[in-house]
């Protein structure tokens, strides 16, 4: 008896295992049908193609017609829609169609920076002068939307909008048609790809909401979109720190924006809106495309096929239009250079001559020095200085070392200020930041590595240290 109902355990279990291969590999989920260039120069001839195409695939028109995302019909021939595993492979066999690829996910990879490298250096002045600031040239910004308040988009001195201008100020939610001017001359934005993927919108951190439109809920393409097209704006900081002139590299130009990013959590981008947004920005035609954005660390596979940056970005260029992307934030380890095909400029990040020194001054009155971004005033006097390992819960945990969620010791904790050193990539000064002030600490010293960013931990006072917190602790 027992035998036979443990036969039959395994029979349903292994019945089950099927079952679940079978659903997984009917699962219907977004394909990016890439058919390379167009062979009709009329677009609704170009996506009716598209339908027929599905139609043959799905064995309706009303199937084809729920199941399309995009038609790609301006730059390129291709399509977006959802299918099968088997239906992918069976249309990856058309002979129309270049390559079939599942609808992937991207992420996002200062005033002083032109200066330094120097751009408006006397020796740069006549290349400046005579681009006329980037005068009469439209860049487009595929990213995560734009912040048509901020001064760098004011208007004022902008010329008038080309003639060849073709876009569109796409309204939606806290973004209307009066969110456009002659600076930010066009806008759209893209979702149904991350949609499919996400299947709905998550809110932002810190409770901030997506905004469905191309306002920007992260921040991150109003500041690539400044750093390109920013115009003047004194006396530009950052609570008072860094106070300077900022401006983009070519003040004068206009603006065209493609949000194709949103916040779920933060910075993801699907393959099938970004195609889109390289769709789109053709035919609105854009001079210069800026992308700030890509995959982790890619691999061979994906370089030679599923590069949809690398495919879009082809087309773009093979129209005339200049196209530069983030060489990728892994760095600065080896093989770690992302948006890597020829026809794009890709951009690296560097250095910058700008610190925020901020002093540690010990009870022996010895000074060491860290960099903090936090200005606020706070007269705590001379207080307890703890290392994290020390107060840790649990004496034999490692998570305590970088001050990882509930590793301290409230007891010992409170009221001190807490010496934390990152060992962990899932781990950041931020977070170390939100433990201490969990654990009862006061402050954070935060020794990481140099090339690691600065950022503001915003709940507590906070230093990144480098070699001085190795000193702290001995």
């Amino acid at each position: 008896m027992i035998q036979l109902l443990v036969t039959s355990a395994l029979l349903l279990l292994q019945n089950f295992l099927i079952l679940s291969q079978i659903f997984a590999e009917e699962a219907s989920t977004v394909h990016i049908v890439y058919m390379g260039d167009k062979i009709y120069h009329n677009p609704e001839t170009t996506k009716k193609y598209h339908h027929k195409m599905l139609t043959s695939l799905l064995g309706s028109k009303e199937d084809a017609k729920t199941s399309l995302l995009y038609s790609y019909k301006h730059g390129f021939s291709g399509f977006a829609a959802r299918m099968t595993k088997s239906q992918a492979e069976d249309i990856a066999k058309f002979p129309e169609v270049v390559s079939v690829i599942p609808n992937g996910i991207h992420k996002l990879h200062t005033t002083r920076s032109w200066d330094f490298i120097g751009v408006h250096h006397s020796s740069a002045e006549i290349v400046f002068d005579e681009s006329n600031s980037g005068g009469g040239t439209i860049i487009g910004v595929i990213d995560t939307g734009i912040w048509p308040e901020s001064a760098s988009f004011n208007d004022e001195a902008m010329g008038n909008i080309p003639s060849r201008w073709k876009g569109v100020c796409q309204v939606g939610e806290n973004f209307n048609s009066t969110s456009c001017n002659k600076k930010i001359i066009g806008a759209r934005w893209f979702l149904k790809g991350i949609n499919d993927h996400t299947k709905k919108l998550i809110l932002g951190n810190n409770g901030t909401s997506e905004y469905l439109s191309a306002r920007d809920a992260i921040g991150h393409g109003t500041h690539t979109a400044s750093t390109a097209a920013g115009y003047f704006v004194e006396n530009a900081n950052y609570k008072g720190l860094a106070s300077g002139l900022a401006r983009g590299g070519a003040p004068l130009a206009h603006l065209a924006i493609y949000k194709v990013c949103w916040d779920v959590p933060v910075g993801h981008c699907s393959d099938a809106d970004i195609l889109k947004a390289f769709d789109m920005a053709i035919h609105d035609g854009v001079d210069v495309l800026t992308v700030s954005l890509g995959i982790d660390i890619p691999v061979f596979s994906y370089v030679d096929h599923r590069d949809t940056i690398a495919i879009g970005s082809f087309h773009a260029t093979s129209k005339g239009i200049t196209v530069v992307c983030s060489g990728g934030n892994s760095g600065p380890i080896s093989q770690t250079v992302t948006n890597t095909a020829p026809w794009l400029i890709t951009v690296a990040a560097t250095t910058i001559d700008r610190t925020f020194p901020t002093a540690i001054t010990l009870g022996n009155n010895l000074t060491l020095w860290g960099e903090s971004v936090d200005n606020g005033k706070h007269n705590l006097g001379f207080v307890g200085l703890t290392y994290s390992e020390r107060i840790a819960r649990d004496q034999s945990d490692d998570l305590a070392k970088d001050c990882q969620s509930g590793s301290l010791n409230k007891t010992k904790a409170a009221g001190k200020i807490v010496l934390c050193f990152s060992i962990s990539d899932q781990q950041d000064i931020v977070s170390a930041a939100l433990t201490v002030k969990k654990a009862g600490g006061i402050g954070l010293i935060y020794a990481q590595r140099h090339e690691d960013g600065l950022r503001e931990c915003s709940i507590l006072p906070c230093i990144k240290a480098h070699l001085e917190g190795f000193q702290l602790r001995g």
